[in-house]
């Protein structure tokens, strides 16, 4: 991809309004954003993006298109505006999280008109993406991959290339499935630990030093769970269950049982049916605290 190719950005939420960001910063072409906030885009208004009227103006105008949606309904309705305005040879990079028949089944419609489709979920946390530290996994043939590689660049530092399409969603699912059942297992443990006197801070240092040490450990025990922050408008258990479902379609379709992965599940769905809807999903440590879940996994009933 040229420098000066036109880059084309749609979906400034909590990932993708950093990630265009960082795009606007270091991309030395023209950067084109289009979020149905207008707050969204007012944020870049320090930036060289430039506002998009509609997705098919964007998609018209656009060489190379990023995606950073809610799921896979999204994605495909933004796929079929593209489809019917962009221009033959332009790239649609997908990096939100969504099932990975859904990616296969756009980059088969798209290619009817020779546009291109990569998906490329995105995994970290805000913050990674504010730095551009991000870590991307990309499901794309070769030489699309090596196209779209340089702009990856902007927002990530690890970057893995998985092989076809659907290999990016694969990746990402399994990822984003061992990050909640592993926060579910340290909600437990911590505040296991907690009750048995030793102080919390001292179990998340301890551990962190021997073979539990782990990324949710650091960053979500740590940032969130230690000090009991939940906020809000973060990635929050109704988020957690979308990806859960999509794991569970792909297990589906692989004939894989998942009984860890269904006790995660449990959990996230008690955490939204107690009130932690809405906020930061390692909130999950204050169903082990209240005494919500049973011992066979599921919240009490009685």
């Amino acid at each position: 991809m040229s420098k000066d190719a036109t880059i084309g950005f749609i979906g400034l939420g909590v990932m993708g309004g950093p990630m265009c960001r960082n795009m606007a910063r270091k991309h030395p072409g023209r950067v084109i954003a289009f979020d149905l906030s207008s707050e969204a885009l007012a944020a870049l208004r320090d930036t060289k993006a430039e506002t998009a009227a509609s997705i098919e103006a964007l998609a018209a105008e656009a060489d190379l298109v990023f995606l950073s949606l809610p799921g896979g309904p999204q994605v495909e309705m933004v796929c079929g505006l593209i489809l019917t305005n962009a221009r033959p040879g332009t790239a649609v990079v997908d990096l939100s999280t969504m099932p990975v028949a859904v990616a296969r089944k756009m980059a088969g419609i798209l290619a009817q008109k020779d546009i291109g489709f990569a998906d490329a979920p995105v995994a970290r946390t805000r913050e990674a993406a504010q730095s551009g530290e991000l870590a991307i996994m990309v499901g794309a043939p070769d030489a699309l991959y090596a196209r779209i590689r340089p702009m990856l660049d902007y927002i990530a530092t690890d970057i893995t290339h998985g092989g076809e399409v659907g290999a990016g969603q694969v990746l990402k699912l399994v990822n984003n499935m061992l990050v909640f059942a592993n926060t579910v297992a340290l909600a437990e443990m911590m505040v296991l630990g907690e009750k048995a006197g030793v102080a919390p801070e001292t179990l998340l240092e301890a551990v962190s030093k021997g073979s539990g040490d782990s990324f949710v450990l650091r960053n979500h025990g740590r940032k969130a769970m230690l000090p009991r922050n939940f906020p809000e408008k973060a990635f929050s258990p109704e988020y957690v269950l979308k990806d859960i479902g999509y794991v569970f379609e792909l297990a589906g379709e692989a004939g894989i049982p998942l009984p860890a992965a269904e006790t995660a599940r449990r959990y996230y769905s008690a955490a939204v049916e107690h009130g932690l809807g809405g906020r930061y999903f390692p909130g999950v440590i204050k169903l082990v605290e209240d005494g919500v879940m049973g011992q066979g996994g599921g919240a009490e009933t009685s």
